[in-house]
């Protein structure tokens, strides 16, 4: 049973986050128990967690805050044990520095700042950075699974939808360029056939043009000469 301070406590850290929430962090209490708090962290850009959403618990003992927490994540993440108590400063681990100051959000960050980092401890385990982005990509359908947070259920979907009407899309430019492929022998018959058809036109007027070539000048001469001499006949018989 929650000491009164506890849950006045609690509920007071609850209606901060609402009314100023933290960035990369989504965390709310169990509807039936105010000592267990969910939450969901975003990974960081320019990290391998970039695009993952890890869902996990935050277990508050009755004498919280002057007692610390139990930290467990529950997505596959690459960093962290699944189920298993994670040793933090902040945790039940290290009772001997906790701070009463600390706060759900305070306990929060930590975490996410010491999941982006390499640092061994209870509960961490060192996975490749391909994997780690491996299992960013699919943590957001496995949190599907988890009732407390549908604003992640409906960005699953969201992101399903948009994954097949990119498929689709994909689909159709594929299927374009296929059939404007098969349609190339097609184009080339007719545009060589309009060229043959070209040809067989313009021939006749070729020759048209060969026929309407001037009369040779030199036959002309010719032909002024012969007629001369003939008119010059008569009068060289007077």
């Amino acid at each position: 049973m929650a000491e009164k301070s506890c849950v006045k406590r609690l509920q007071k850290e609850y209606r901060a986050l609402c009314k100023e929430p933290v960035s990369h962090v989504v965390a709310r209490p169990s509807p039936n128990d105010i000592l267990e708090w969910h939450y969901v962290l975003e990974g960081s850009e320019g990290t391998p967690f970039a695009g993952g959403y890890y869902y996990g618990k935050i277990k508050f003992p009755p004498e919280y805050p002057y007692k610390p927490p139990g930290i467990s994540m529950t997505t596959p993440n690459g960093r962290f044990m699944t189920q298993k108590k994670i040793c933090l400063s902040m945790s039940d681990f290290h009772p001997e520095s906790w701070n009463p100051m600390w706060s759900v959000s305070s306990i929060l960050t930590g975490l996410l700042s010491f999941m982006m980092d390499n640092s061994p401890t209870t509960g961490s385990v060192n996975t490749s950075t391909d994997e780690k982005q491996r299992l960013a990509k699919s943590s957001l359908a496995f949190n599907c699974k988890k009732k407390m947070f549908p604003e992640y259920v409906e960005k699953y979907n969201q992101q399903q939808q948009q994954q097949h009407s990119a498929r689709i899309a994909a689909e159709k430019a594929s299927q374009g360029a296929s059939q404007l492929e098969n349609s190339k022998p097609l184009l080339e018959k007719v545009v060589n056939s309009a060229g043959e058809n070209d040809v067989r036109v313009d021939a006749p007027r070729d020759r048209r043009k060969e026929k309407r070539q001037p009369f040779p000048t030199w036959m002309m001469l010719l032909l002024v000469s012969i007629f001369g001499v003939v008119m010059a006949l008569p009068l060289l018989q007077l």
